[in-house]
């Protein structure tokens, strides 16, 4: 474990009362809940100002994008630089890009290529983010409590995820959807004076040759060697790709899926419900997850995730009741954010701490980038050849490959969990 600067007394404290955890928690949530709020509103605003099912689908698309295009080098550099600065930095950026939507809107000279350049700004600011937190919450609460703070950050995430959504429906009943983005803005700025106050030191010291564009290509190689080569991680990273393109899929269309296909609209109670559902699922996943983890591998619990959430996913896109949609995007979102958890968990546990960075992006990269540019694409054009209805069932239906290749993959093996000193084949 690297050196830190925390004090004493913070070593086996609750992470309720640990203050740099706090902290850290603290930056996540906030950020979370104004980026909830632009999940909602950002697709609204395209869609309201385009009235097209395909450029609202490239709001999906801009938030898998950066991944793709920056993942890898992202993280080698956060491996690099002072995670800190990395991730204060990468808040301020994201908050002058989701600032300049409203502004542009009472200006009166907001576009639709504005509000997607700025959520693609926003979103490759947070590659950066993510690339140092990856590796700065081990140097905080220790490897082995990382599954505990993993699911109290997502389980309150979860929690947000349930509100904020319903909250923004309404909202979009009275206010426009570009001045909500105004939250988001705020909550960057928030997040990143959260993370000034953490006092640990989240970066070891390191000798590294200077930073040539060959020494960072090298770098890359070797955390996409080791994630290749560690047989979980690999398998993780394949079922992660899989369910990301089944999800972006689905959300890509979720605007028109609740219009044309539930009958709720684009706003009201009704509209924030089917979001919200999400957030239901979420909670129950993070207060589930770590008992089974308790009881089994987080492999096995992997395992055990993926054919509920490709069975839920399949009733969410095949129903034309929203009640029926609301129950199964639950259960659905049991088993995706089990299997988020668990996959985000067994990497950091399984990565030795100077490759944090680039192997965590790198599998980000892979499942979460690549997976979800290719289903928000795919989605984009199957919804203009076979209709909305058409696109939504064969890219949720990815969830089953999903499942399947799980159980057939090393991960029905594996046994105990991993740790950084093991043989990564």
């Amino acid at each position: 474990m690297p050196p830190t600067t925390r004090i004493p007394a913070e070593v086996g404290r609750p992470l309720h009362r640990h203050t740099d955890f706090r902290r850290f928690w603290l930056a996540r949530q906030v950020s979370v809940a104004g980026t909830l709020v632009t999940a909602v509103a950002l697709p609204v605003l395209v869609y309201r100002l385009s009235g097209s099912a395909s450029l609202t689908a490239l709001v999906t698309l801009v938030e898998g994008l950066p991944y793709l295009l920056l993942g890898l080098f992202a993280g080698a550099l956060a491996d690099r630089l002072d995670r800190r600065r990395v991730m204060v930095a990468a808040d301020v950026v994201s908050a002058l890009a989701i600032g300049s939507v409203p502004v542009a809107h009472e200006l009166g000279v907001l576009t639709v290529w504005h509000a997607l350049v700025a959520g693609f700004l926003a979103q490759a600011s947070f590659v950066f983010f993510e690339g140092a937190a990856f590796g700065a919450l081990p140097a905080i609460v220790g490897r082995s409590r990382l599954g505990a703070a993993n699911a109290a950050i997502w389980g309150f995430g979860s929690l947000l995820d349930l509100g904020m959504p319903m909250l923004a429906g309404v909202l979009l009943a009275a206010v426009h959807p570009a001045m909500l983005l105004g939250v988001d803005a705020l909550s960057f700025l928030a997040s990143a004076a959260a993370v000034v106050g953490i006092a640990t030191r989240l970066s070891a010291a390191r000798d590294l040759p200077p930073l040539r564009p060959r020494a960072l290509v090298d770098e890359v190689a070797t955390g996409l060697r080791f994630l290749v080569a560690h047989a979980g991680v690999r398998s993780q990273t394949v079922v992660g790709f899989l369910l990301s393109l089944s999800g972006a899929g689905f959300m890509a269309l979720s605007v028109p899926y609740a219009d044309r296909l539930l009958g709720v609209g684009t706003s009201g109670w009704r509209f924030g419900a089917v979001f919200a559902a999400w957030g239901i699922g979420g909670i129950l996943a993070a207060t589930l997850t770590p008992r089974l983890h308790r009881r089994v591998s987080t492999s096995r619990a992997t395992l055990l995730a993926l054919p509920l959430a490709a069975a839920a996913g399949l009733v969410v896109a095949t129903t034309a009741s929203w009640t029926v949609s609301v129950v199964a995007m639950v259960l659905w979102g049991i088993g995706y954010q089990s299997v988020l958890l668990t996959s985000m968990t067994y990497r950091q546990m399984a990565t030795p701490e100077p490759l944090l960075g680039r192997v965590n992006t790198a599998g980000r990269m892979l499942s979460f980038g690549v997976g979800w540019t290719v289903g928000a694409l795919g989605a984009g054009a199957l919804a203009a050849l076979v209709g909305t209805r058409g696109a939504i069932v064969g890219v949720v239906s990815v969830g089953v490959l999903a499942a399947g290749f799980g159980w057939l993959s090393p991960l029905r093996t594996l046994g105990a969990d991993p740790h950084p000193e093991e043989d990564p084949t």
